[in-house]
Order: C-alpha cells, then sequence, then structure tokens
C-alpha cells in the first residue's frame, strides 16, 4: 500500500466530469487490482467465463474506462516494470499475507458466512500474466495509450506528470506524491456507493485531487523531507521504525531537519538509507512513450470481448456508443471554437 498519508492531509473532492479535457496517467497495477478485488460475487468467487477464466478486471476497465472517456477523461495506463530488490520483503509480505486468506476465505465459505468470505477472498486477489495479457489488449481495442515502466509504475506516472505530458497521476496510494507528481488524482476508477466491510452502512466514495505543492505549504516541508518522513513511518523499501506513523515522523522531521538527522539524533538504523531516498528522489523513468487517444476499434473490441471472454454484444455496443457520443460532442466543440 505504500505510505499513507491520509491522517495529514485534507484532499479536494472532484467529480468525474470536473476532470473533463484532462490526461491522467494511471497506475496500472493499482487499479487492476482495484478491479480484480472489488468485481466478485457475493460469495466472493471473481468473474468467470464458461471456461474458468477470470474476467473481473475486464469488466472494470471497460465500465470504469468508457466512463472516463465519456466524460473527456483522457488515461493512459502505466505498468510496473522490474520490482527493485529492496521491495522484494514488501512483495513477500503481501504473498503471505495472500496465503492466510485463502485459508480465512475457506473457512468462512464453511460456516455460511458469505460477507466475510467475500471480504477475504478480496485478500486474495493476484495479478497474474494473463491478467495483464488481456488488460493490454482491452486497451489497446478501446484507444487508451498504455507503456510499461522501467520499474515503478507510480514513479513514471508521477514522471510524465511532473513533465506536463499529463495532467496528474491516479492512484490509490500517495506514494505518487514522494515521487513528484504535481497532482494525484485517487478514487478515479472505484467512485460511487461503497458498503464499509461488516457494516450496513454506505460511503459515497468519489474522486480526490492532491496538489503535492499544498500538501508541502501546510506541512510546511520540501518534498526531500516528506520523502524522509515516509522512510521513517515506512515504505515498500523499507518497514520503517517501530512506533513511527506519519504524524510522530512530521514532528521528528520538522524537530531535526531531515531524515539523515533524525536518525543521527535518535540513533535509529535504516539499512540502504541514500539508495531508498534515491528510489523516490531520482527514480528510474523513460521517456520512450507516445500519448494519443484513437477511436475505440468496435470490431476488435467484440471480437476480444464477446467472442472471446463471452460478453454480451449489447453490453459492449452501449459502451462503445458513450465513448463515440463524447468523442461526436468534443469534435463538434472543437469546430465551434474554430468558427
Amino acid at each position: 500500500m505504500g505510505f499513507d498519508l491520509s491522517g495529514l492531509i485534507v484532499a479536494e473532492r472532484r467529480g468525474i466530469p470536473d476532470l473533463a479535457g484532462k490526461a491522467i496517467a494511471i497506475d496500472a497495477y493499482n487499479t487492476i487490482y482495484q478491479f480484480l478485488s472489488s468485481v466478485r460475487m457475493p460469495d466472493g468467487k471473481p468473474l468467470m467465463d464458461s471456461r474458468g477464466r477470470v474476467v473481473s478486471h475486464l469488466s472494470g476497465i471497460l465500465q470504469r474506462t468508457t466512463n472516463l472517456l465519456a466524460n473527456g477523461v483522457q488515461p493512459v495506463f502505466v505498468f510496473d516494470g522490474v520490482p527493485h530488490p529492496l521491495k522484494m520483503e514488501t512483495l513477500i509480505a503481501r504473498k503471505e499475507r495472500k496465503v492466510k486468506a485463502e485459508a480465512e476465505y475457506k473457512e468462512a465459505l464453511a460456516a455460511g458466512d458469505m460477507e466475510r468470505a467475500r471480504s477475504k477472498a478480496m485478500q486474495t486477489t493476484r495479478i497474474t500474466d494473463d491478467v495483464i495479457l488481456s488488460s493490454r489488449e482491452l486497451l489497446s481495442a478501446l484507444g487508451i495509450p498504455y507503456l510499461t515502466a522501467p520499474s515503478e509504475g507510480e514513479a513514471q506516472a508521477s514522471y510524465m506528470a511532473a513533465k506536463g505530458d499529463v495532467w496528474g497521476a491516479g492512484s490509490q496510494d500517495f506514494d505518487s506524491l514522494l515521487f513528484g507528481a504535481p497532482r494525484l488524482v485517487r478514487n478515479m476508477t472505484i467512485s460511487g456507493r461503497r458498503k464499509l466491510p461488516r457494516q450496513q452502512r454506505y460511503v459515497d466514495v468519489v474522486p480526490e485531487v492532491i496538489h503535492l505543492d499544498v500538501v508541502l505549504n501546510e506541512l510546511d516541508i520540501d518534498r526531500e523531507q516528506l520523502v524522509g518522513l515516509a522512510v521513517l513511518a515506512g515504505t515498500d523499501f523499507n518497514p520503517g521504525i517501530k512506533g513511527i506513523g506519519p504524524k510522530k515522523g512530521l514532528k521528528l522531521i520538522k524537530e531535526h531537519g531531515d531524515v539523515r538527522s533524525v536518525i543521527e539524533a535518535k540513533e535509529y538504523e535504516i539499512p540502504d538509507l541514500d539508495e531508498i531516498l534515491g528510489l523516490f528522489l531520482e527514480p528510474e523513468v523513460t521517456d520512450d512513450y507516445k500519448l494519443d487517444w484513437p477511436a475505440p476499434d468496435e470490431e476488435r473490441l467484440k471480437a476480444l470481448l464477446c467472442n472471446g471472454y463471452e460478453f454480451s454484444e449489447s453490453r459492449v455496443e452501449s459502451s462503445i456508443r458513450k465513448m463515440a457520443k463524447y468523442r461526436d460532442a468534443a469534435s463538434q466543440k472543437s469546430l465551434e471554437d474554430f468558427f
């Protein structure tokens, strides 16, 4: 999950229509994981076709990206590349949690507790090579550009936003701010009414925009100090110092000036500190990408989703009409602006 900054800042709530005309670089793994986790049957099983292939991610991509395109948002998906060795401990821990969740899922099913079963099933989510391949095929057919980052997808998306090639970085995690994204957009693809786990209560999830300059101004620190604060509390590349959360970390950073001074004053130990700081402040990124949004390929979409994964033709055609309606409206607006 990365660094959690939610307790220190207030996000700016937005509607999807407010993002019209803006290109957003979306952390693909983060978003596809959300689709795989949330698009499930009441007992927790993912959506599957008659051959047993998971299609939850395809359903999510079709529905949510169609909604983005229909509202004039231009998404580009950025996939993770090779994980850095310092992230392996985090990846191993995630795998162990999934194994535990699988056992608890089976127990809940056996007990007939469908709500708990669904909750535990969501925690078993895995992104396979087949999921990535089919996701890319669908994005291509939808006319949505995508690229693979050298390493962290969030770092690449943040770099593209910092360059001005896109308006912001889209992710559920706050790490995009550590990587230097001037704007982080959260809840882009999971907005809507959501039931709270094991509660008979619902909340409205809406997109949030977080501006890096506002965060730094409110906390009265610079970006390097923000990264140092995250390292103290723990990131995907290090476990952090026991007992230090974001608020205590912020207090220490302000008292001592930077993370190195905190470590020296408190006699903490953070192995590979310079390398960790470099992963956020000077991440590995690429300029090898092209951003354009051609019209969806209707025949290719039907071949992939209807013939390939047994989606209903009416659903696919409905999505195509929604996207075409926006493109027609955008073209008409351009003509009016011209005259």
